[in-house]
Formats: structure tokens, sequence, C-alpha cells
């Protein structure tokens, strides 16, 4: 009788250990996101992330690595980090806000469009003039940019945070007849990174000011010419934060804690991102801000 009494209370124990263990998951230490791929328990599932495209190539490829190791399918909007905020608020829907910069972060925020308290930094940016491979046209400087007969593309800086960041350093460098001269020679506005990007591989323009990063996506036609650190006005970075409008937060937290993982982190490293601020600004010579936000002088609004 006290034996088969033990052996009761061993089967409850198990069982009771067990169920512990399926509510806590992370007892272990590791992340929710390890779930091997075939485990069924997040098969089937998905998340919607609307993106700004600085974060692009990285991104799609992150995409796809979180849907291998869990089962879940990450859909993707990319655009101008403005745009794609716009389209996520009209459609009432998206598990993650993934912009390009700061700025565009704080304008989610101030509409409570995101959980603030949930928003974390991915990777860092630095600007750069982005020119054709081999550079042609002999781009060394900004000032070069005002030259007569030089085609310029700059991204719609209402939008797009690498387009934001053009104008806040064309301001803050040039003279009132360099500016003149730059938006004489400036084409016109593209709509996205990615967009920004293109138009140097496309060779429908001779010169964008872009991130250090583009070059690395193309790294076959796009070439980078490093500004000066006092023409860099501010280290750009890419946060991420989940959407007043999930219906799985708990799977968009997964998301988050993937990206900054070594996995997720490696992805981006591919690219040549900047992990800390620390590299950033051993990048460009000099210690800059990191982040803020920067508004548009109403001139640059394209009408």
């Amino acid at each position: 009788m006290f034996r088969l009494k033990k052996c009761w209370m061993m089967i409850v124990v198990v069982v009771m250990s067990t169920a512990l263990l399926l509510v806590c998951g992370c007892s272990s230490g590791q992340k929710s996101y390890s779930a091997m791929p075939g485990s069924g328990t997040l098969t089937g599932k998905h998340l919607m992330v609307f993106a700004g495209s600085a974060s692009q190539p990285p991104m799609e490829l992150a995409a796809k690595a979180f849907e291998q190791k869990t089962g879940v399918k990450v859909d993707t909007v990319f655009g101008g980090s403005g745009y794609v905020l716009s389209q996520m608020k009209l459609d009432k829907k998206g598990d993650l806000y993934f912009p390009g910069s700061s700025d565009f972060m704080e304008i989610a925020k101030r509409d409570g469009v995101v959980y603030p308290e949930t928003e974390q930094k991915i990777v860092y940016l630095v600007n750069s003039i982005n020119v054709k491979k081999g550079n042609p046209k002999n781009i060394q400087t900004l000032q070069d940019l005002t030259k007569p007969g030089i085609k310029v593309v700059i991204a719609n800086p209402e939008c797009v945070c690498v387009g934001l960041y053009t104008v806040e350093i064309i301001e803050k460098t040039f003279t009132p007849e360099e500016k003149q001269a730059f938006r004489n020679n400036t084409l016109n506005y593209a709509e996205s990174c990615e967009k920004t990007a293109t138009a140097v591989s496309f060779n429908t323009v001779d010169a964008v000011i872009g991130w250090s990063v583009f070059q690395y996506w193309d790294p076959g036609k796009i070439e980078t010419i490093k500004l000066k650190p006092s023409e860099t006005m501010r280290i750009g970075y890419i946060p991420i934060a989940i959407s007043k409008y999930t219906g799985n937060r708990q799977l968009a937290q997964q998301f988050i804690d993937f990206l900054q993982s070594e996995e997720g982190k490696n992805i981006f490293k591919k690219y040549q991102y900047f992990m800390t601020p620390a590299e950033a600004m051993s990048y460009i010579g000099e210690d800059r801000p990191v982040g803020g936000e920067y508004i548009l002088p109403k001139e640059w609004v394209k009408k």
C-alpha cells in the first residue's frame, strides 16, 4: 500500500513539473524564439512588420531565418518610414514598426501607435556620399555635389529617414549659395532608402547622400565616399517596437529577441551595419550625438 501511494505521489510530481516547464517555457534562460523548426507549436502563425527600407536587405534574410527556426511566417511591408507608418495607421494592423531612424519612431510614439516600453535599438547608421563604382565624376566632398552638371537624388525628407538626415546635413553645412546650387542639381525625391540606393545602381544619378551600408547592398555598383566628421550631424539608429495593433504581443517580442540574438546580429553585420554607437563613432573619427529628432524646414516640403 505504501509502495503504491509512493508511486502515485511520484506521478503527480512529474506531471506538475512538466506543466510548470510548459507554462514558463524560458526556465532554461533561452529565448522562446529558439523553438526548433517542425515543432508545430508556432507553425501557421504569422507576423506583419512595417519597416523602413533602411533595413531591407538584412531584414529580408532575418525574416526567412526566423521562419525557418520557428515556423512563423514574417510578412514585411517596406518603404519610407513615414509612408509605412501612415499605411499601418490607416489599415490599423501590423505587429511591429521598424523605421529607419529614431525620428519616425518618435512620431509613432506620440501618435500612440506603438508600445514605447517595447522599443529596442537594433543597429546604427552613418551618412555618406554614395557614387557609382569607380567614382567616374571624382566626387570627393559635399561641395562637389554643388558643381554644375552633377546629378543628385535625395530621399523624400518628409517620409524617408535618410532624406531627413540629408536635409539636416545640407542646412548645417552649406552656405545659402551652396544650398541653392545643390537644390538645382537635385533631380527629384526618392520614396525610400532602397530607391535612393538603386538610383546609383541604375546609373540614373552621379551621387546620393545615403548611408554607408548602401555600398554593401550592391558592392559591384555602389561606392562610398566618407563625409568629414564635422559633416556628420548625428549617428542614426534603427529601432523596433511592438505595434498597438498586434494580435500577438508575445510572438512580436520573440521576433525582437531574435533580432537582438547573435544570429540576428550576424545577419546585419554581413551588410556592415554598426552594432554599437562606439563602432559608428570609430568609423566617423569623432564622437557624435546618437539618435534624436530633426524638424524638417518647410522649404524642403515637396509641393
